[in-house]
């Protein structure tokens, strides 16, 4: 029964390292595109400036999650 159950249990977190792994990649590209957009956001100051603040509370925003989901990712790939 032990057996089973640590089968069980080792597929399921191969699962979650795949949906993490996932989820880590369309962050990435997210991620990127709201950098990009914060550079051509600040190479054209004063114009638009009142965007600023949105957009790198957004770009800090999805850099965090990337950062927790990154940490998870390896706290799962140090269990296998």
């Amino acid at each position: 029964m032990v057996q089973v159950t640590d089968a069980i249990a080792v597929d399921e977190r191969e699962q979650d390292i795949t949906r993490l792994k996932t989820e880590i990649k369309r962050l990435n590209s997210k991620a990127g595109q709201l950098k990009m957009d914060l550079h051509d956001l600040a190479e054209g100051l004063p114009a638009n400036y009142k965007q600023l603040m949105e957009l790198a509370a957004t770009t800090y925003d999805i850099y965090c999650q990337l950062d927790a989901m990154k940490q998870q990712l390896a706290a799962l790939e140090t269990q296998r």
